[in-house]
Protein backbone atom coordinates (compact mmCIF):
# COMPACT_ATOMS: atom_id res chain seq x y z
CA UNK A 1 0.00 0.00 0.00
CA UNK A 2 1.57 3.23 -0.74
CA UNK A 3 1.42 6.57 1.58
CA UNK A 4 2.51 9.45 2.11
CA UNK A 5 2.91 11.81 5.47
CA UNK A 6 2.03 14.92 5.13
CA UNK A 7 3.58 17.85 7.52
CA UNK A 8 1.66 20.76 8.38
CA UNK A 9 3.19 23.65 6.44
CA UNK A 10 2.64 21.34 3.20
CA UNK A 11 0.27 22.37 0.66
CA UNK A 12 -2.35 20.03 -0.66
CA UNK A 13 -0.93 19.89 -3.91
CA UNK A 14 2.45 19.18 -3.66
CA UNK A 15 1.28 16.32 -1.23
CA UNK A 16 -0.59 15.14 -4.13
CA UNK A 17 2.19 15.68 -5.84
CA UNK A 18 4.00 12.97 -3.98
CA UNK A 19 1.68 10.80 -4.03
CA UNK A 20 1.52 10.32 -7.64
CA UNK A 21 4.91 10.12 -8.20
CA UNK A 22 5.31 6.90 -5.50
CA UNK A 23 2.04 5.54 -7.15
CA UNK A 24 3.51 5.41 -10.29
CA UNK A 25 7.35 4.18 -8.89
CA UNK A 26 5.26 1.26 -6.92
CA UNK A 27 3.49 0.56 -10.04
CA UNK A 28 0.50 0.49 -8.75
CA UNK A 29 -1.90 1.49 -11.79
CA UNK A 30 0.45 -0.68 -14.50
CA UNK A 31 -0.64 -3.49 -12.01
CA UNK A 32 -3.99 -2.64 -11.58
CA UNK A 33 -4.45 -2.23 -15.65
CA UNK A 34 -2.75 -5.75 -15.68
CA UNK A 35 -5.20 -7.33 -13.52
CA UNK A 36 -8.35 -5.61 -14.93
CA UNK A 37 -9.69 -8.17 -16.84
CA UNK A 38 -8.62 -11.88 -16.65
CA UNK A 39 -5.89 -13.84 -18.99
CA UNK A 40 -5.69 -17.43 -19.67
CA UNK A 41 -2.32 -18.95 -18.96
CA UNK A 42 -2.06 -19.47 -22.62
CA UNK A 43 -2.48 -16.12 -23.49
CA UNK A 44 -0.02 -15.07 -21.33
CA UNK A 45 2.52 -17.42 -22.18
CA UNK A 46 1.81 -15.96 -26.24
CA UNK A 47 2.20 -12.62 -25.01
CA UNK A 48 5.60 -13.46 -23.22
CA UNK A 49 7.22 -14.79 -26.19
CA UNK A 50 6.06 -12.48 -28.52
CA UNK A 51 7.52 -9.96 -26.47
CA UNK A 52 10.92 -11.61 -25.86
CA UNK A 53 10.90 -12.49 -29.53
CA UNK A 54 10.49 -8.59 -30.22
CA UNK A 55 13.54 -7.81 -27.55
CA UNK A 56 15.57 -10.28 -29.38
CA UNK A 57 15.03 -8.77 -33.16
CA UNK A 58 15.71 -5.35 -31.34
CA UNK A 59 18.74 -6.32 -30.11
CA UNK A 60 19.90 -8.37 -33.05
CA UNK A 61 19.45 -5.17 -35.37
CA UNK A 62 20.93 -2.91 -32.33
CA UNK A 63 24.29 -5.33 -32.96
CA UNK A 64 24.42 -5.08 -36.65
CA UNK A 65 23.84 -1.42 -37.35
CA UNK A 66 27.20 -0.90 -34.63
CA UNK A 67 29.08 -2.41 -37.30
Amino acid sequence: MTTITVSENESFESALRRFNKKVQGDAVLSECRRRRFFEKPSALRKKKKAAKLRKSRKQTLKSQRSY
